[in-house]
């Protein structure tokens, strides 16, 4: 064989090589295709059984004995065509061949067994030893039914694993139940060995959200791998809130590496991930509650993956799906403990698990404005929450607090905004000089007179600045405070999400198809502020169409914040009043307009030397007038 020969099969492997790699199924296609072939298998296993006692029934109707025909069992023997036939001995054959030790705990009757403590209540399916029912005791639907954390007939919930050449799931497997109190249930699937068995133990919090589920191999150490032994589940969430459009964009599955912060995949597109690392815990997050997968010992990152999907029906939000390996040793029992949270995402509960970054499961925002929430917005909400006022209330009382923690910033901002508005006719002089001049040497000569007068344009920008993290802060809080769930005040029946005083015949595009009274108190309220605030302001120069903004971004929050929650709007309303209330109390009794006018004067009379940023400011301006000569 020449070199060309023996190049061209190389090419030519290589070829079918990559093609095979390409079309080779994903592990998620592979345990799909899997499951298909399992159900096929036991389908496989009735019909031959079938065909055994319906062969036993026509030979015997064959040779004549009627009373034989009339009287044949799944226990009856004879013989067709020299084989021995057994319906059930068919069965048993089968299932020996397909679940191995396991046959006997492939057939039996399913039943459900209910545990709860004072908050959870979960029925417990012996087939599968599967949840199959997830109650929150203490919180309803937006319809005022049960409140449920997964649809029980929408997914798969199995620990897998392989015992010899056989693929095991303990979804196909039949457990017997043994309960352990109210709170916890023992079940065993058993082998045709007494000393081996498969043991899953449920475990609720006596008054928690918890349940701790451990999954054991007994016996089985020699012959299974407890490295490839997978756990599965796929859950689909129901819509439980008012408005499913922002039900959908705050459902998400949430992770934490053991060496890496909180992660998330995508919540408005279909997303998923194969885990890089070892894992402390993946979240399947709804809206306001959460089912949540925690292991001490850290779910593997080899094979483990975690997806999501969103839903068209209206009746369901996401499917999750989370497939997990565990941490394991060649040759280690078989010992699979999981902790579930099953509960609401409310913050302190959330923090006090005291799982490392659990209580990011709650976006607060990033940064300075997380902080801002569980430093300053949260610990005054809980203490105002303690005296068991209504919500609206609160929200009020919480507006003024922090409110009058910002005056000093206020007041400050105020009073620069005055100083540089008194200087208006030393503006119109350099203004009406400048008009068709250089601008560099407007800017200049504007420069100076802020000197003259010991005015910093940047004093007024620093308390805007410091004030603005506490206003996003708040458009993160109100929309993930479970607390404002269905609590009513005024005219909203849920603080939680939008209010509607009146129902569209139609949808507007970008508004929607109700009209929200606290967002038209908000918009108005923000245009009088705006209209207020323009006019202690500074006039500026060269901008003609800032006006126009400034009335404009009223216009918009209308839209923009008409399907938010109304507590986010009744906020924003009670801000607005408040600023309105102090801008009117510090014009008149606070600030003297005339003695800072005076000040302004006497300054311009006694001008202080220029400070070295000011120096820089003006030497960097000059060398750009004479940059632009040259």
């Amino acid at each position: 064989m020449d070199r060309n020969s023996i190049i061209g099969f190389v090419l030519i492997a290589a070829i079918l090589g990559a093609y095979t790699w390409y079309t080779m199924p994903s592990p998620e296609e592979q345990a799909r295709i899997q499951q298909v072939q399992d159900s096929i298998a036991n389908a496989e296993i009735e019909q031959q059984a079938r065909q055994a006692e319906e062969a036993l029934k026509a030979q015997a109707t064959t040779a004549g004995n009627s009373s034989s025909a009339a009287t044949a069992t799944n226990d009856s023997i004879l013989v067709v065509n020299g084989d021995t036939l057994n319906a059930d001995s068919v069965r048993r054959a089968l299932q020996g061949q397909r679940y191995g030790i396991f046959q006997a705990a492939s057939t039996g009757n399913a039943q459900e067994v209910v545990i709860e403590n004072e908050r959870l209540q979960v029925a417990i399916n012996t087939h599968g030893a599967k949840p199959s029912v997830i109650r929150l005791k203490e919180y309803q639907t937006s319809r005022k039914t049960p409140l449920y954390l997964s649809d029980p007939d929408s997914g798969n919930y199995e620990f897998r694993f392989f015992l010899g050449n056989l693929d095991i799931s303990t979804n196909d497997l039949f457990f017997t139940a043994e309960k352990l109190g109210s709170t916890g249930v023992v079940l065993k699937a058993p082998t045709t060995d007494p000393a081996k068995f498969v043991r899953i133990t449920y475990q609720l919090d006596s008054t928690g959200y918890f349940m701790d589920t451990r999954a054991e191999l007994v016996g089985l150490e020699n012959e299974v791998d407890a490295r490839n032994t997978v756990f599965n589940w796929t859950l689909t969430g129901f819509s439980n809130e008012k408005y499913r459009v922002g039900e959908l964009q705050k459902c998400g599955v949430y992770y934490k590496y053991f060496s890496d912060d909180r992660n998330y995949l995508s919540e408005s597109s279909e997303d998923s991930k194969k885990l890089e690392g070892k894992t402390n815990w993946v979240a399947f997050k709804q809206d306001f509650f959460t089912i949540g997968l925690v292991s001490t010992e850290g779910f593997a990152s080899s094979g483990s993956e975690i997806a999501i999907t969103p839903l068209e029906d209206s009746t369901h939000t996401k499917r999750y799906t989370a497939k997990l390996f565990f941490e394991k040793e060649r040759g280690a029992k078989v010992d699979l403990p999981i902790r579930m949270y099953l509960g609401p995402n409310h913050y302190g509960t959330l923090r006090r698990t005291e799982i490392a970054q659990f209580d990011k499961i709650i976006d607060l925002g990033w940064g300075i404005f997380g902080w801002m929430n569980k430093w300053l917005v949260i610990p005054i909400f809980n203490w105002l929450d303690g005296w068991g006022w209504n919500y609206g209330i609160i929200i009020l009382v919480l507006t003024i607090a922090i409110k009058l923690l910002l005056m000093p910033l206020t007041y400050k901002n105020f009073v620069s905004s005055a100083r540089m508005r008194l200087l208006k006719p030393e503006m119109d002089v350099i203004n009406e000089k400048h008009k068709d001049g250089d601008v560099m040497k407007k800017q200049q000569a504007t420069m100076d007179l802020y000197r003259k007068a010991g005015v910093n344009p940047a004093s007024g920008c620093l308390p805007m600045l410091v004030q603005l993290p506490v206003l996003y802060a708040m458009f993160r809080f109100f929309p993930a405070s479970i607390e404002l769930r269905q609590q009513s005040f005024l005219w909203a029946d849920d603080l939680s999400t939008y209010d509607s005083v009146l129902s569209l015949p139609f949808s507007i595009p970008a508004y929607g198809s109700h009209v929200s009274l606290f967002t038209i108190l908000m918009a108005a309220s923000t245009m009088i502020y705006t209209a207020i605030n323009s006019k202690q302001m500074p006039t500026q120069q060269g901008m003609p169409n800032m006006k126009l903004m400034m009335y404009l971004f009223p216009v918009m929050m209308l839209f923009f914040m008409n399907s938010l929650p109304s507590g986010l709007s009744y906020y924003y309303l009670l801000a607005n009043v408040i600023s309105i209330l102090q801008m009117t109390v510090m014009k008149s009794w606070f600030v003297n307009e005339d003695k800072i006018r005076a000040e302004l004067v006497q300054n311009m009379k006694t001008p202080k030397k220029k400070s070295k940023w000011q120096q820089r400011l003006e030497d960097m301006q000059k060398q750009q007038q004479a940059a632009r000569r040259k």
